[in-house]
């Protein structure tokens, strides 16, 4: 990656982990964008559906099951609009999971810059199996 991409990489990680600050999640805030032509065309952030209560866990701590993960709320957001994610890029703050990985494999995302690593990796695994390129790119760097 040349340091020109790698800077504008690290700027929309930066985006999106600010927009991470918009959940009302408590145990994890994150944030994504979708960028396409160095356009953003769809954000989102983890959280409940429209028109449900902001409160992402249950009483004892635990995420509750209907939560939205900011990339499915970005891809579906496109799917509202007149506009589509061939070729895009997804920025997001923490690596996707393998429900998520599907998602932006049918959405036609063909790269994925991440910054923070999740325990499990199968969703990471997914998106390079498919031929998407994936990129963990701390914002301290």
């Amino acid at each position: 990656m040349d340091k020109k991409q790698k800077e504008l990489d690290l700027r929309y990680l930066r985006m999106a982990s600010i927009w991470a600050e918009n959940s009302y999640c408590k145990r994890r805030q994150v944030g994504a964008l979708i960028v396409k032509d160095k356009m953003i065309i769809s954000d989102g952030y983890n959280g409940t559906p429209s028109g449900f209560e902001n409160v992402c866990e249950d009483e004892n701590n635990l995420t509750k099951p209907y939560v939205l993960h900011a990339e499915a709320n970005a891809i579906t957001k496109i799917a509202r609009s007149g506009n589509n994610s061939d070729g895009a890029t997804l920025y997001v703050t923490d690596s996707p999971c393998i429900e998520c990985s599907k998602l932006i494999i049918q959405a036609g995302i063909k790269r994925v810059i991440y910054s923070r690593s999740y325990r499990l990796t199968d969703g990471i695994d997914l998106l390079r199996r498919a031929g998407i390129e994936v990129v963990l790119l701390k914002i301290e760097d």
